[in-house]
């Protein structure tokens, strides 16, 4: 996935998505930091990183998010909206 620049818009989005860290932190780990915003941003926001992260990088989120990120219902509405019909598991944790 391409990196999502830092800009006043995606700093602001960050800082309300991502509230435990920077914005420059957050947004260095786009997969990570889309995660999140696919569990927690608004349509707003969500418009605003459509501009900088493609379906395909949506997608990628999705098959690298990592677990406990995004929640059941939001995990079917993204990949429902991605064409991924019948949802696939999400992602588990490993217990080693």
């Amino acid at each position: 996935m391409k990196p999502i620049p830092l800009t006043p818009e995606t700093e602001a989005a960050a800082r309300r998505i991502v509230w435990f860290e920077t914005p420059a932190v957050a947004l260095a780990d786009p997969i990570r930091f889309m995660a999140y915003a696919m569990a927690s941003a608004t349509h707003e926001e969500m418009e605003l990183l459509s501009r900088h992260v493609s379906d395909e990088g949506f997608r990628e989120a999705l098959d690298k998010a990592p677990p406990g990120i995004i929640d059941p219902r939001s995990w079917a509405y993204w990949n429902n909206k991605m064409g991924r019909y019948p949802t696939p598991p999400p992602p588990k944790r490993k217990l080693e």
